[in-house]
């Protein structure tokens, strides 16, 4: 497979003059898309030729050791390091997700449990909003309606990096895979004889859609507006500041009541909108790549409990990658990285057991 890099180079070699052509940068979208593919490119052809040298270091050092003994352990030293540099280049050339660089929205939702289940999401939107802290990254609550103990129904948060994080390791990389129902077993505190319940919370993951990433007919949209509900500031119940976008052509449709101005809310809704009609049009095209899109570990199907939270026994337990720990309490404190992890790495393994065979 690494036969392919020699092609790479080539392109590599034409990004980089196309980059330096005033007339790339007069079109931002093009500019951005050529910047990022020179980018993943860089770090493959670093690999390969990380993976020649350490070739060209084995081959000299085993003819060094047929003629003088002593240099039969380099050579086997430069055995694992020719090992590392491959497996290395492998992953790189795994097809990626052309999303992965981008910043994310999370959307929890309540769902069976009633309260609980809507406390429940209040502690997922801790669980991220702690993660993401402490990868330095910023949040911000861009939707929220309030149940009546101080949960949510449902809440959008936006996750962003600061500056340019590395390949894979932006907001939508890492957190792509918490898609799905999430379940918690615990004791309710409207639970007056201390029985254990079960109930779920949905999180639904999407990329941030940039306004270069989606071009929005302004003549496609419906806006109404409304009277926002629940808690809230001085004028949030008393004027129609709630803002519902329509887009009419897929039916997709986005809110925000949480900011005072109508104009607000529409900024917010149209951020939600671009994120939401971004991800139609992946799942779209991810159909047409239905080999790859199989050997991700997330499902189509978002019903699927692809977690369970369980508090009387401090355990977290991942149902698609089998991952098992009983941490539970610094997990829901932001210690989330290992649960990614293995997420991550079941999905690339995949990936390139698909790409082998």
């Amino acid at each position: 497979m690494f036969e392919a890099v020699e092609s790479y180079v080539a392109e590599h070699s034409e990004l980089e003059s196309r980059l330096s052509a005033p007339e790339t940068h007069a079109d931002p979208r093009l500019a951005k898309t050529l910047n990022q593919r020179y980018a993943q490119l860089s770090s493959i052809i670093a690999a390969y030729r990380a993976w020649q040298v350490a070739g060209d270091d084995l081959g000299a050092a085993r003819e060094l050791a047929a003629e003088d003994s002593s240099f039969a352990e380099e050579a086997e030293s430069l055995v694992g390091r020719q090992t590392e540099a491959a497996e290395r280049l492998r992953y790189l050339l795994i097809p990626r997700d052309p999303a992965d660089d981008k910043d994310t929205l999370l959307e929890v939702k309540s769902g069976e449990g009633g309260e609980e289940s809507a406390l429940f999401a209040a502690d997922l939107l801790r669980m991220y909003t702690r993660y993401a802290e402490q990868r330095g990254w910023r949040t911000e609550i861009l939707d929220a309606t309030e149940s009546d103990l101080g949960g949510y129904k449902s809440v959008t948060l936006a996750v962003k990096a600061k500056g340019t994080p590395a390949p894979g390791e932006g907001p939508f990389a890492q957190l792509k895979f918490e898609g799905g129902v999430h379940r918690v077993q615990r004791v309710p505190i409207t639970e007056s004889q201390g029985r254990v319940h079960t109930s779920a919370a949905g999180v639904l993951v999407l990329p941030e859609a940039e306004t270069v990433d989606v071009t929005i007919d302004d003549n496609d949209l419906r806006i109404d507006v409304y009277r926002s509900s629940g808690p809230g500031g001085q004028s949030v119940n008393t004027t129609d500041s709630a803002v519902r976008i329509t887009h009419v052509p897929t039916g997709i449709v986005a809110s925000c009541q949480n900011e005072k101005s109508q104009l607000q809310n529409k900024e917010q809704a149209m951020r939600i909108l671009r994120a939401r009609l971004l991800a139609a049009a992946q799942e779209e095209a991810d159909a047409e790549a239905s080999d790859i899109r199989r050997s991700q570990v997330r499902t189509v199907d978002r019903s699927e409990r692809i977690r369970t939270y369980n508090y009387p026994e401090n355990r977290i337990s991942d149902h698609r990658t089998g991952y098992k720990s009983y941490n539970l309490d610094q997990v829901l404190d932001g210690d989330l990285q290992p649960v990614l992890d293995s997420c991550i790495q079941a999905d690339l393994d995949a990936r390139l057991a698909t790409l082998e065979n």
